[in-house]
C-alpha cells in the first residue's frame, strides 16, 4: 500500500502501513483506533497506541478500516523512575496545536502485535 496522505487538524499526516498490518486490519471486523500520544511531563515521550474503536472524539477515519487520533497528554507530577504507580494522565488543551501535530504515522504488525511510530519533518540526507 502507498503512503495514505489524510488531514488531521488541518495539517497533512503521511500514513505507511505494512503489509502484515494490512492484511490485519483487513482480518477485523470493526475499525481499530490508532492514536498518537504526546505526553508531557518532566520529559516529552511519544507513543502510539491501539485498541477498538470507541466514541473518542476528534478521530479521522483512514481507508475505512482504521482511524487516527492525535492525543496531547498530561500529568499533574512527575515520576520517571515509578512507572508502576505512574500518575493518571489528562488531555493537555494545546491552544495552537499545529506545531506538536506529527507530520508521519507508520504502522506494523508483528508476532500478534501492533506496532507504530510517528513523528516530525524528515529531513531527506
Amino acid at each position: 500500500m502507498e503512503p495514505t496522505v489524510i488531514d488531521l487538524g488541518g495539517r497533512p499526516l503521511r500514513v505507511e502501513v505494512s503489509r502484515a498490518a494490512q492484511r490485519a486490519l483487513a482480518a477485523r471486523r470493526t475499525p481499530l483506533l490508532v492514536e498518537m500520544e504526546l505526553y508531557f511531563s518532566c520529559l516529552i515521550r511519544k507513543a502510539v497506541r491501539f485498541r477498538d474503536q470507541g466514541d473518542e472524539p476528534d478521530v479521522t477515519p483512514v481507508a475505512g478500516t482504521f482511524v487516527v487520533r492525535f492525543r496531547p497528554v498530561m500529568t499533574a507530577g512527575c515520576r520517571i523512575g515509578d512507572p508502576e504507580h505512574a500518575p493518571q494522565l489528562t488531555d493537555f488543551p494545546i491552544r495552537r496545536p499545529g506545531p506538536f501535530t506529527p507530520h508521519w504515522l507508520r504502522i506494523d504488525y508483528r508476532r500478534g502485535q501492533w506496532r507504530g511510530e510517528f513523528g516530525y519533518r524528515e529531513v531527506d540526507a
